[in-house]
């Protein structure tokens, strides 16, 4: 898989770029954890988060938030890490013009960006929102919610609380227009320990080829 270094708003951004030989082939962008607490591209989720929708038949790109990695820059609260996904975004949107659907995927601090991303950019028609940090962010920002797209958590998650991760989902239900499937894996921690992880990615991939059958935002 192709390492690839593109532009971002505070310098170079390094990132794994996976294309399909299809042209027309639907585009994802995966978007990795804290920085601040050892969160790069290359966590265990979203290594096999890339890889699952690579198997779906998307052409995906992960990369690391600015000051991970070989990524210039250094952490910025959230803004300039939301700033850096909207680059990815061009980037892989730039090379991929004939894409009917662009999904975006993140994972805890990720998610929360993730879900800033849809609010800007009206072409996302799907998103996975993976362990997303109710408890610690503020996802208000979600009114209304443009796109339809799958929450899951574990039970067992001690770093954002199930109890509020559902009432954040019991807040989408209420938006017309769009469908936020819930997904709790029963006893999973945060980071989907193993024999989790695999259960995670089963669901993940059987809601993303699901929509993709429907063609529905």
């Amino acid at each position: 898989m192709p390492e690839v270094i593109f532009p971002g708003p505070e310098g170079r951004l390094e990132g794994r770029y996976h294309p399909q030989k299809d042209r027309d082939a639907p585009i994802a962008i995966v978007l990795h954890p804290h920085p601040q607490f050892g969160g790069t591209m290359n966590n265990r989720v979203v290594y096999n988060l890339h890889y699952a929708f690579h198997r779906l038949g998307f052409t995906v790109l992960r990369f690391n938030f600015r000051g991970v990695g070989r990524s210039q820059g250094e952490y910025d609260q959230g803004i300039g890490e939301l700033s850096d996904a909207a680059a990815a975004l061009d980037y892989l949107q730039s090379m991929n013009q004939n894409a009917k659907h662009c999904w975006v995927a993140g994972f805890s601090f990720g998610a929360w960006i993730g879900m800033q991303l849809l609010m800007r950019r009206p072409e996302i028609t799907g998103f996975v929102s993976v362990s997303p940090p109710a408890n610690m962010y503020d996802f208000s920002f979600l009114a209304p919610c443009p796109s339809s797209g799958l929450v899951i958590h574990g039970s067992a998650d001690r770093v954002a609380p199930p109890a509020d991760t559902r009432s954040l989902v019991d807040k989408l239900h209420e938006q017309k227009g769009i469908t936020i499937t819930h997904d709790e894996i029963e006893g999973a921690d945060h980071f989907f320990q193993d024999p989790h992880m695999d259960t995670m990615i089963d669901h993940v991939s059987a809601y993303v080829r699901r929509r993709l059958t429907e063609g529905t935002r």
